[in-house]
């Protein structure tokens, strides 16, 4: 079995501030507008929208100087409180559906979803169409292996864009894109290498240690490993998050009982997993479903003890869902969530050795998957097909 490799999403928010004025006022939709400071003092673009952006005006350029560019210019005063609060809706709609997310700033973030069965394209899809439809804010996407890439293949997608760099194709996307786009070069570090006859990336990774050290310095050899696409920083997570979730939206509806089951059992996995990985535990068990008419419904039961095992979490979400379900009754999307989190607290008897057992069996099952991914090792539960239940009733048997 190979190693896993990481699977690293980047998001950002297109045009971000303009994007939420043409929101509540859908007349700038394609008008030439920036949202920024007046004119008559010192004031700049904080946010350009894309039909500005064609006379060339840009964020951080004075608003007299965007206004000779476009006189037809509108101008917008910010209203920040409100773009806060459409990020942090975004942002708690992302912590909600990734391990681990790394908000860069209002409008930008990474997502690390190693652990997700799906593709990196899949999971990017599914986020940037919920966000479109459900919050219409535009959004831009990377795929990658690694940091780097997959926030350099965001900028090449903008705006609406979404790209996915497979791995180990990293230096080999890289290479033909301008040597401004690397992370570190800027006017000054381009103009030198413009005088070396290096404009692209590609150009960059092919100089020798030589050339890079006497052209800048020590920084040239770190900017060389980016060049080649080079990057192992992980994504860290900002603050302790309050909820772990995972979720899947089925591409045709499901109506089959094993198969929802199987969903419940993989997204238990998850969750669980993600926890233990932070070293955090929760009381509350939720499930999220959604029907075909796009009918959202949530439950949620209290545990007497915080727990990160998955098969409690499974056993809990499937009684839950269970409640709400109907024999053939079609669903489009299930959720399975943790909040209240604490950290891990047993409650053991003085002869109880079965915990403990169950401890270092959980140990080798996560250090595996961690090892070789997700997929590596499963719960027979999770391929056993089971009897739907014969009536619309709860079925009494374990899930």
């Amino acid at each position: 079995m190979s190693r896993w490799t990481r699977t690293i999403l980047h998001c950002d928010l297109d045009a971000f501030f303009c994007s939420v004025e043409s929101l509540l006022n859908p007349g700038l939709e394609g008008r030439a507008f920036v949202v920024g400071g007046a004119a008559d003092g010192r004031g700049v673009v904080s946010s350009a929208s894309y039909a500005a952006r064609e006379f060339g005006i840009r964020s951080a350029m004075p608003t007299a100087q965007a206004l000779r560019k476009a006189p037809d210019l509108i101008v917008i005063s910010p209203q920040h409180a409100l773009y806060s609060k459409h990020s942090q809706e975004i942002m708690s709609f992302l912590r909600d559906s990734a391990p681990v997310v790394e908000q860069l700033s209002i409008d930008e973030a990474f997502l690390d979803v190693s652990d997700d069965p799906r593709t990196g394209l899949e999971v990017a899809q599914y986020l940037q169409g919920e966000i479109l439809e459900n919050l219409k804010l535009p959004t831009s996407w990377g795929v990658a292996s690694n940091k780097l890439a997959a926030k350099i293949a965001t900028e090449v997608g903008k705006p609406r864009g979404l790209i996915v760099v497979p791995p180990g194709q990293e230096a080999v996307f890289l290479a033909p894109l301008p040597v401004r786009m690397l992370w570190g070069v800027g006017p000054k570090t381009a103009e030198r290498l413009a005088a070396r006859d290096v404009h692209t990336i590609g150009d960059m990774a092919g100089m020798s240690s030589h050339s890079l050290i006497e052209s800048l310095g020590d920084l040239g050899l770190e900017l060389a490993s980016r060049a080649r696409g080079e990057d192992d920083r992980p994504v860290v997570e900002g603050r302790d998050p309050n909820s772990m979730s995972a979720e899947r939206t089925f591409s045709a509806d499901i109506a089959d009982w094993p198969e929802l089951r199987t969903v419940i059992l993989r997204l238990s996995e998850t969750v669980g997993r993600r926890l233990r990985k932070a070293k955090l535990a929760g009381y509350t068990i939720r499930v999220k479903v959604r029907w075909p008419d796009f009918t959202t419904i949530t439950r949620q039961v209290r545990l007497e003890q915080p727990t990160d095992r998955e098969r409690i979490i499974f056993d809990e979400s499937c009684k839950l869902f269970q409640g709400l379900w109907k024999k053939n009754q079609a669903v489009r999307l299930l959720g399975v969530g943790v909040s209240d989190l604490h950290e891990p607290i047993r409650q053991l008897g003085l002869f109880d050795r079965k915990w403990d057992r169950d401890e270092r069996l959980q140990q080798a099952v996560d250090s595996i998957r961690n090892q070789y991914g997700p997929d590596s090792l499963r719960r027979a539960g999770g391929l056993r097909k089971q009897a739907a239940p014969e009536s619309d009733e709860q079925p009494e048997e374990e899930c």
